[in-house]
């Protein structure tokens, strides 16, 4: 049977990213076919359809094109991931400062976030990734998979420089004051 055939399977019925030490377990007579180049030659036949193997948290997921969201969330409408600001405050913090502990997190925002990192930790947005060495042994966080999968992030170095955010806000910041003269 055709190694590819096989992989594209895998993709339509798979919810979480195919990574390559799966294609181990599935390919066990030692010829495991690289699946970069496997998705690589998937995504040119899918040039004109409506959905693409994304590399996602480590792996590689099948998904729709984004100019079709508009119309599958009016049939589907589904259940999104709704995040607070301040939800969405300490993850940035995380995602930057990882691993980070509530102290610190707290220092940054300036507001009690023990609510917050349970809510985040229960949505598996971030994980306990061990404790730090000062005092208290206070536990340490980081984001998870399901993080990079949320947000669509190939790996952490896919998220935006603090230099390119800056460019982003001051450029909204000329917008505004050019509108208001």
């Amino acid at each position: 049977m055709n190694n590819e055939l096989i992989i594209e399977s895998l993709f339509f019925v798979l919810s979480n990213p195919l990574k390559q030490s799966d294609l181990k377990k599935i390919f066990d007579n030692g010829d495991t076919p690289c699946l970069e180049d496997v998705v690589k030659n998937l995504n040119k036949k899918y040039a004109n359809h409506a959905f693409e193997i994304k590399n996602v948290g480590g792996g590689y997921i099948l998904v729709t094109k984004k100019e079709f969201e508009p119309f599958i969330s009016k049939i589907l409408p589904g259940k999104k991931l709704m995040l607070s600001n301040a939800s969405l405050e300490v993850l940035a913090i995380i995602a930057y400062k990882q691993p980070i502990n509530r102290i610190d997190i707290e220092s940054i925002r300036g507001v009690d976030c023990k609510g917050v990192i349970k809510n985040l930790l229960t949505k598996k947005l971030i994980k306990i990734r061990g404790r730090d060495d000062s005092p208290g042994k206070a536990l340490l966080y980081c984001t998870t998979e399901e993080y990079l999968k949320h947000f669509g992030l190939k790996d952490l170095s896919d998220m935006p420089k603090h230099n390119e955010i800056s460019e982003i806000v001051n450029s909204d910041e000329d917008k505004i004051n050019s509108e208001t003269i």
